[in-house]
């Protein structure tokens, strides 16, 4: 699934093509998605609109529009959100297809049909329900370990179940997650009421490094993600504990291990990460 930094990767790059083009008509194909797509709102609240913005709000792409209205869009599990010539072959599974003035089309394709197309008033974003129960952006002013030991406060749970909740920091997916408490030498089982001051400012610390790192080599690619220009992401080269089980640590040399949480596979090395 898509986590922050693809996202992120995905508003640069669309960005400098979107702003100051406008939405001459908007086609839905099919709106099944995982919620379904209210055809009649996104086309008035869009066509004949200009983007003024493109934003991001944990995993969501906000497409900002003239006269206060926004396009929200997820990419759920396999979404792919890209540009391409108004006269282009239809993709497999373009669901939904936003025709700009410049003759070009931006077009959402997603196989398994989890992703959300919303239409919604811009000044109403953070009251609507998808937006707001949603935590602190990890990569904006005032993420710290001091705001996550705050939320860790009479819980008992993993700590990379913590990281993971979207209520208490936004897009930190798995392997983000996975990531981070390599980098900061906690193992993924820990409790949160095991952790000290000084070792939560070295978790948010190493999040925002890992975060950061993934945006400039453009996110993962592991399966679907793909920026607004269809560039896969390089990042994956960089993992060093996700997906390497019995593969050697990076710091030690001893394996990589994999244990499930939640359902999830997780990945640690129980030298680095006690």
């Amino acid at each position: 699934m898509p986590e922050l930094p693809e996202v992120e990767v995905l508003r640069r790059s669309l960005e400098p093509h979107l702003v100051g083009d406008r939405i001459v008509r908007v086609e839905v194909r099919n709106p099944a998605l995982r919620e379904p797509v209210e055809t009649a709102r996104l086309r008035r609240g869009a066509a004949g609109r200009d983007v003024v913005a493109l934003r991001r709000r944990s995993k969501y792409l906000l497409i900002d529009l003239a006269g206060g209205r926004t396009v929200a869009v997820h990419l759920g599990m396999s979404g792919r959100l890209t540009l391409a010539a108004g006269e282009a072959p239809l993709e497999p599974h373009e669901h939904v297809a936003f025709h700009l003035r410049s003759g070009r089309r931006l077009r959402l394709r997603d196989p398994r049909r989890f992703g959300l197309v919303l239409a919604l008033e811009t000044a109403a974003i953070e009251a609507d329900p998808h937006f707001a129960h949603l935590g602190v952006e990890p990569l904006e002013a005032g993420f710290s370990g001091e705001v996550l030991a705050r939320a860790a406060a009479g819980r008992r749970g993993p700590v990379k179940a913590f990281l993971m909740d979207a209520r208490v920091v936004v897009g930190v997916g798995n392997i983000y997650a996975s990531e981070s408490l390599f980098r900061a030498g906690v193992h993924p089982v820990r409790s949160v009421a095991r952790i000290a001051a000084a070792r939560w400012d070295r978790i948010a610390d190493s999040v925002v490094a890992v975060l950061r790192q993934a945006i400039a080599q453009g996110g993962t690619t592991l399966n679907d993600f793909a920026d607004g220009e269809g560039r896969s992401g390089y990042f994956q080269v960089s993992l060093a504990a996700y997906d390497r089980e019995g593969e050697p640590c990076l710091a030690c040399g001893g394996p990589v291990r994999r244990l499930v949480q939640a359902g999830r596979s997780t990945y640690y090395c129980p030298r680095c990460q006690r």
